[in-house]
């Protein structure tokens, strides 16, 4: 894979309350990532204004608010973000089949307005900040990794693009779920950064190798004195999956 898929492929997590510094971060890297993520801590300080100067670097904007409510505001939020033009959205697979089916009808509603343009609508299964007692704490059915496996079948059989998941769901979820279903990756660190709170991650080599669609990379780039240089450095590692 040329080094140019290899960048399409890696997403920088710009979480920080801060817009100038999310600015700036974007604009540094246009060119070295596929686009930028921008959460609940970016989304709650700064708002539709901010996403929108983010959006001012160029790169797309992966817009990962996580909605999880009834169908009818769930699909009137994806609706609302048609504004922002992100190229992929978040929902939590837990909020059910009727949820998720009215996200994705929503999504086709906001191509007929964005020159046949939508958002990939993505399920969130299980937060990888989670270990089995976590899971076990909040009432999942474990073990952890066959409530992935679950919530992986429910998002596509309600028509869902993809799912986030661990690195170490990858190889199961993609045996099950086929080569077209969007695996997005989050909880990777180079072999040169620290876990910080994730507890179930991989290099991005091993996660590309495994057959990860996305890797979603946050502060090894961003808290990099130089995010630029971060981000070629990983993409020196992706380079060698």
């Amino acid at each position: 894979m040329a080094d140019g898929d290899r960048a399409s492929q890696l997403l920088c997590a710009i979480d920080t309350t801060e817009l100038d510094a999310a600015v700036s971060v974007a604009t540094s890297l246009k060119g070295l990532v596929g686009g930028v993520k921008l959460g609940l801590e970016f989304f709650t300080a700064n708002g539709p204004g901010g996403v929108a100067a983010v959006a001012e670097s160029g790169l797309p904007l992966f817009l990962d608010l996580k909605f999880y409510d009834i169908p009818n505001t769930v699909a009137g939020a994806i609706r609302g973000a048609v504004g922002l033009n992100p190229f992929m959205i978040t929902v939590h697979v837990g909020g059910g089949p009727a949820m998720l089916r009215a996200a994705m009808a929503a999504s086709f509603r906001v191509a007929a307005q964005n020159d046949g343009r939508r958002p990939l609508v993505i399920g969130v299964t299980v937060l990888t900040s989670f270990d089995e007692d976590d899971v076990a704490q909040v009432g999942m059915q474990g073990p952890l990794p066959d409530q992935v496996r679950r919530l992986a079948e429910l998002a596509q059989g309600s028509g869902l693009d993809g799912v986030v998941c661990s690195a170490h769901e990858i190889a199961d979820l993609r045996q099950q779920c086929g080569d077209d279903f969007k695996l997005v990756v989050p909880g990777i660190r180079p072999a040169w950064s620290s876990a910080d709170d994730q507890k179930r991650i991989v290099t991005p080599q091993e996660a590309l190798r495994r057959g990860a669609d996305y890797l979603v990379v946050g502060r090894p780039i961003v808290r990099s004195d130089d995010p630029p240089a971060a981000a070629r450095r990983i993409l020196d590692e992706m380079a060698g999956a």
